[in-house]
């Protein structure tokens, strides 16, 4: 008996503990829980619940993302679900008013939080702060900027916008470029028909109007990825930097070590990056580069085929010839080839030597060749050595 009151009592003592820590909780959770409204020109307005802890960015990614998810839920239509996306993402981060309890106004830039990091454009939410969200007309209300920065673009104008407010969106000075001192505003009139040009020296702090296009002048820098690529009989195949325009092909043949003893040196050639990328790169899976591949290649298989097909027409070739013709033809159409005699390339005033290269030319040192493919009408076909 006395064991069954005891086991009763520590039953009633266990829930009423447990009961106790939950109304706890519940209360902590009400103490942490605030609530915020959102007004203006965003996509969800109205008052939500939001954490002590939660800042501006984070509580409005939350309620974007929640927006979303339910305009989105619906959409079967891939054109209308593309269309509610970019509607949705008509709001600026820019320009932003927090409103707090007290009175006090805060100006917002998201924007530059989410490029800097910077929490003076990012504070903690409190209860009952209001936070508006300018009109979002960005074909009137902006600037662009443009020239040497590191992110060049159209930007949403807020009043009271600097220069250095606009190159602090654009990520500062691309410091590729040197002696950037000069920027110029091209500020058009009203009506759009007269253009009035502002030149300003840095680090000169002005202030902008909607519509500015601010330029951040800089000679373009020419530190680019210059190079050639030598294949075949050589000591060292592969891609050689070359400068813009000054690099002679005998100083690329001395950085790839020479040629190497069963090197062809009067059949050698040499393609324009333009010419043999896409030929290589569709027979033989050589990746010559992004920066010179045909962005057309459709149109130069068409081209090929249909030279091809006009050709097959008036011929009766066979099997064997026929694939012989298909090779030599894509050579035909896609290379612009040029044969080099490699055999004075040591003599420094010969024309080879001297022979200037452009970016993504390909050297082709084919070996030493004793035998020719005889096919065709002869009685017997087949490799034939050459004494």
């Amino acid at each position: 008996m006395n064991k069954q009151v005891f086991l009763f009592l520590l039953l009633f003592s266990t829930l009423i503990f447990s009961q106790s820590i939950s109304r706890e909780q519940q209360s902590l959770l009400s103490l942490s829980t605030i609530s915020v409204t959102i007004g203006g020109t965003f996509p969800l307005t109205g008052s939500f619940s939001a954490l002590i802890t939660e800042r501006v960015d984070q509580f409005i990614t939350r309620i974007y993302n929640e927006a979303v998810s339910r305009s989105l839920s619906n959409a079967q239509d891939e054109e209308f679900f593309e269309k509610i996306k970019d509607d949705l993402s008509k709001y600026s981060l820019r320009g932003i008013i927090l409103k707090r309890s007290t009175g006090k106004e805060i100006k917002l830039d998201l924007e530059k939080f989410r490029l800097y990091g910077d929490f003076n454009y990012n504070p903690y939410l409190k209860n009952d702060d209001v936070l508006i969200f300018p009109p979002y007309d960005i074909e009137r209300n902006f600037f662009v900027i443009k020239g040497a920065v590191n992110r060049p673009g159209k930007y949403f104008f807020v009043e009271g916008d600097k220069l250095s407010d606009a190159i602090e969106l654009a990520m500062g000075i691309n410091p590729a470029f040197e002696n950037v001192k000069e920027v110029f505003i091209s500020r058009l009139s009203y009506d759009g028909q007269r253009s009035e040009i502002v030149k300003i020296q840095l680090p000169n702090d002005t202030e902008l109007k909607r519509g500015d296009q601010i330029v951040v002048e800089a000679n373009e820098t020419q530190k680019r990825d210059f190079y050639v690529l030598v294949l075949g009989e050589v000591n060292r195949p592969g891609y050689v930097p070359i400068t813009k325009s000054n690099t002679k092909l005998g100083d690329v043949i001395k950085l790839v070590k020479g040629f190497t003893e069963n090197a062809s040196l009067k059949r050698a050639r040499l393609f324009r990056g333009n010419s043999i990328t896409p030929l290589l790169e569709r027979q033989y899976g050589i990746k010559i580069g992004d920066e010179i591949v045909n962005k057309n290649k459709e149109l130069v298989d068409r081209i090929v085929n249909y030279e091809q097909a006009m050709m097959f027409r008036m011929s009766n070739l066979v099997e064997e010839d026929k694939y012989y013709f298909e090779t030599e033809n894509q050579y035909r159409v896609l290379n612009e080839g040029s044969a080099i005699d490699f055999s004075q390339i040591e003599n420094e005033n010969s024309e080879i030597n001297n022979f200037i290269l452009e970016k993504g030319d390909v050297i082709v040192v084919p070996p030493l060749t004793r035998t020719v493919y005889v096919f065709g009408q002869v009685s017997n076909p087949g490799s034939c050595q050459i004494c």
